[in-house]
């Protein structure tokens, strides 16, 4: 993008899934700037990124339709160069915790949110809250997990535990800064899913809390799938 003009990226899933049912997420990489990003489609323009607007680690995300990005160069003092990077996803659209993140990623999931979590999520695990570190350069939270049980998991966010440490497996995933996630005692469930390589937290009530709400949708046959509860 030096020092003026535009490209149009063309966007095309390598799947059969419809476009309708896609979600588009945008990340710009770490020192990107000179550029607005828009979704471009039949000539309308809708911004998506607004140049020096995002810090790093933020990802907007939208339903994506046939079309493209545009990207054009903003106006500068200088003539100096600007470097424009960024990464994209186009995902098929899952029920609940998809809907649930990117529509209200702090509150607390519904009970038919969880259940479908469990079904539908990148990773599935049973565990505690180690620690949580801030990073609000990045506006976001790190939640570091001991994991005593590993229902799934689709990248290696888990991994052993170290000798000595008493076993199971350690981890971390993020969550919005903004959530405040704090340690708290007990076990929980924990889900979510994987985001430019990277674990995010979606629903995750307390072990016992689950137990309750599966049982209880499992003598109704209402469960979307089956798992261990133990």
């Amino acid at each position: 993008m030096y020092p003026t003009g535009a490209l149009i990226v063309n966007l095309r899933p390598n799947t059969f899934s419809p476009s309708r049912n896609l979600t588009l997420c945008i990340k710009p990489l770490r020192g990107s700037s000179g550029a607005n990003i828009y979704l471009e489609k039949t000539g309308e323009l809708k911004l998506l990124v607004r140049d020096g607007d995002l810090g790093p680690g933020q990802a907007p995300c939208l339903g994506f339709e046939q079309g493209g990005l545009f990207v054009e160069a903003t106006p500068q003092q200088d003539i100096s160069r600007r470097t424009t990077g960024f990464q994209y996803e186009l995902t098929s659209r899952r029920a609940g915790l998809d809907l649930h993140a990117l529509s209200a990623p702090c509150r607390p999931c519904s009970h038919t949110e969880v259940l479908l979590a469990v079904c539908t999520s990148d990773f599935v695990v049973r565990g505690s809250i180690q620690k949580v570190t801030h990073e609000p350069e990045r506006q976001e939270s790190a939640i570091h997990l001991n994991v005593s049980r590993l229902y799934r998991q689709k990248s290696r966010v888990f991994r052993p535990a170290p000798e000595g440490e008493g076993g199971g497996w350690r981890g971390r995933v993020s969550t919005l800064l903004e959530c405040g996630v704090r340690p708290g005692h007990g076990e929980f469930l924990f889900t979510g899913h994987m985001h430019f390589g990277e674990a995010w937290l979606g629903c995750a009530p307390r072990f016992k809390d689950f137990q309750r709400m599966y049982r209880d949708a499992e003598e109704r046959g209402l469960n979307p799938c089956e798992m261990g509860t133990e």
